[in-house]
């Protein structure tokens, strides 16, 4: 019974489910036909809607088409009234621009450069479409006459405004003051800002539409001209106001800092030993009149040259930067070097000059020539870095002045070493030029002033000697290498010195006054030495010159006491007879004491008189001397008169005592002093 319920309640499920199922399929039928029928109504209208497009677009197209046409005729009109105007504006440029052309460019440079531009336009213009025109003649020709105004105007700015560089201003530069330094530092030749800029103009425009180089060749000359009036014009205040007291200096620097008195004056190099120097130039040169005059302007000529030379570099550094805004990059180095020849060889020329005066001196034996190219080769060779960078591109005939000058300088300074030590060894024996008092000979102390005068220009020293060594070593000469030549030199000079006062001695007949000559002499040597630093230079090669020089001087001390072993031979002891007290003396023996006495008093005056005329320059010597001697002889004469000055050898003691002991010693301090 269950399972029949079960089976019909399902079936009427199923039956539910089918009948539900019916009638959506039966909603979804009508459903597809309403679309289908949609559909057909959407085709229908869309066919209908084609339609009218295709005639409306049949109507609008040649519309269109007419009305583009329409638009490109226009714009035709339009381009060929356009290139009109544009073609007649050629006709007419002449007439616009010819009288700006010929007022010129000054004070209006802008405005001209624009016109020039329009009639560079325009002779293109005709040249490349109508050249047989008249008026291509007459744009060229405007065209000409601006370029040449241009150049004119170039020529005149510049001339305007290129004046020489004061000298106060180039010393200021000069200067190395470490607080100038911090102050803005002025400018050196350099030309107004806005004349700059229109110079930088014209040259341009020059470059790209003028096709002419002449404007470089203006510019360099002008400049050039400008650059060597600067040089002269330090050379010349130099020789205005130089004075033997020191080197003129800038006021302009006092003013700016009044409240800093301790600003020195520009030194050169090496000028702090001017004095030395001139000491030297005065006994090296003509000794037989007045040279202090010519001293002090050769002075000046050194220091106004080596200043001319600093200047230069400087100046050139400043006409290179100016320079590299005006000409074309690939013109500049060539137009600097042309710039700066002038100069250049002007100053190359004085160094010749100064080279030339050196060698012809040297022929004459006077050295002190050789003093003015110490301090300008030092000062040559310590610039020449800097004259490397400023000539860095220019022709290697330029770049090869300097090393050339520097060259011919360390060949002559060699020659003058050379010749000097030669000099030295063979000054000739006069009698005349000896000194009769013994002290020292002029040969000597102007042989150590000469080489204390090397101390200060070591390195150049050492340097032109290593300049005329051919050795492997000397190729790339260290500072080493070169005090060693420059030790060795010395050592030879001081050797020749030597020779020459041992063969000059001879001329003395006494042997006394040789050994006080040679004394002095040697002395005065050694006492040079060592107060410089020639002792330690002396050293690098002959380590034991000082010990030789003592024993030269004890070796003369010991021979000029020599000279009184025939005074005191008469008292010595060795020679003297013995008497008994109480005895008769015999008239022989009387007779002998008297010999003694007098022999002794005659042979004291004597030497006194003779060395009281002589010299002996060193006090501590001097004194040295005397002691010495006054020791040994007080002490023979006082053992003597202790013998022999109680014994009755005379009615007339007072004839034959006629000095004590210290009366002799008193005789003796008087030696060496013509006062006395």
């Amino acid at each position: 019974m269950v399972p029949t319920e079960e089976a019909s309640a399902r079936r009427r499920e199923i039956e539910g489910k089918l009948k539900q199922e019916e009638e959506t399929l039966s909603y979804i039928k009508e459903s597809l036909e309403k679309s289908d029928q949609l559909t057909k109504n959407m085709v229908s209208i869309l066919s209908s809607f084609e339609s009218r497009l295709m005639r409306l677009e049949n109507s609008i197209i040649p519309v269109h088409k007419q009305t583009e046409n329409l638009q490109r005729l226009q714009e035709n009109v339009e381009k060929t009234l356009s290139c009109l105007d544009h073609v007649i504006s050629y006709y007419h440029v002449a007439k616009d621009t010819e009288k700006i052309i010929k007022e010129g460019p000054s004070g209006r440079l802008v405005e001209y450069l624009a016109c020039l531009d329009k009639i560079q336009k325009a002779v293109e213009y005709f040249q490349d479409n109508n050249p047989d025109s008249p008026e291509l003649n007459r744009v060229k020709s405007l065209f000409e006459r601006g370029k040449e105004s241009l150049e004119s105007e170039f020529r005149s700015l510049l001339t305007r405004c290129t004046k020489p560089v004061p000298p106060i201003l180039i010393l200021d530069h000069l200067g190395g003051d470490d607080e100038i330094e911090t102050q803005e530092e002025m400018p050196l030749n350099q030309l107004p800002e806005n004349t700059l800029k229109d110079i930088i103009s014209i040259s341009r425009w020059l470059v790209e539409f003028g096709r002419n180089q002449d404007f470089m060749n203006v510019y360099y000359q002008i400049r050039s001209s400008q650059l060597d009036r600067s040089i002269k014009g330090l050379k010349e205040h130099f020789r205005k106001n130089s004075s033997s007291s020191g080197v003129p200096y800038s006021p302009a620097i006092q003013n700016k800092r009044k409240d800093t008195p301790t600003k020195k004056p520009i030194k050169r190099p090496g000028h702090e030993h001017d004095l030395r120097l001139k000491h030297l130039s005065d006994a090296l040169s003509d000794k037989h009149g007045p040279a202090a005059g010519r001293d002090d302007v050769l002075d000046i000529e050194i220091d106004a040259y080596i200043h001319c030379v600093s200047a230069f570099v400087k100046l050139a550094q400043s006409e290179y930067q100016i320079l590299t805004e005006i000409i074309p990059e690939h013109h500049q180095k060539k137009t600097f070097d042309s710039l700066i020849q002038e100069s250049l060889d002007n100053l190359m020329i004085e160094g010749d000059n100064i080279v030339s005066a050196a060698r012809k001196a040297i022929i004459r034996h006077d050295y002190s020539a050789v003093l003015t190219i110490f301090p300008i080769l030092r000062h040559l060779k310590q610039m020449k870095p800097e004259f490397d960078q400023v000539l860095q591109g220019t022709a290697a005939s330029t770049k090869n002045k300097l090393p050339g000058l520097i060259t011919s300088m360390e060949t002559t300074g060699a020659k003058a070493l050379e010749d000097f030590a030669d000099n030295i060894k063979n000054d000739p024996d006069k009698e005349y030029n000896m000194p009769k008092d013994g002290t020292v000979h002029e040969l000597t102390s102007n042989a150590i002033l000469f080489l204390q005068q090397l101390l200060d220009f070591q390195e150049t020293a050492g340097a032109m000697l290593a300049s005329q060594e051919t050795s492997s070593s000397a190729s790339s000469y260290s500072s080493e290498f070169s005090r060693r030549l420059l030790s060795t030199y010395i050592c030879k000079v001081l050797g020749n010195l030597q020779l020459n006062l041992l063969s000059k001695v001879r001329v003395y007949e006494d042997p006394a006054l040789k050994a006080i000559f040679l004394h002095n002499n040697y002395n005065y040597i050694l006492k040079s030495l060592e107060k410089s630093e020639l002792i330690q230079l002396v050293a690098v090669t002959r380590k034991a010159a000082e010990n030789c020089y003592r024993e030269l001087i004890e070796k003369q001390i010991q021979t000029y006491q020599d000279s009184w072993l025939k005074v005191t031979d008469y008292i010595s002891e060795r020679s003297l007879s013995v008497f008994q007290a109480g005895v008769k003396l015999k008239d022989k023996e009387r007779q002998m004491i008297k010999e003694r006495f007098k022999g002794f008093n005659d042979g004291l005056e004597e030497l006194c008189k003779i060395q009281k005329a002589w010299a002996i320059p060193d006090t501590e010597q001097r004194d040295k001397i005397r002691r010495a001697q006054k020791t040994i002889v007080k002490e023979t004469y006082g053992a003597f008169l202790n013998r022999y000055g109680n014994v009755p050898f005379t009615k007339n003691p007072e004839k034959y005592i006629k000095y004590q002991v210290d009366q002799v010693g008193e005789m003796i301090d008087k030696l060496f002093d013509t006062s006395a």
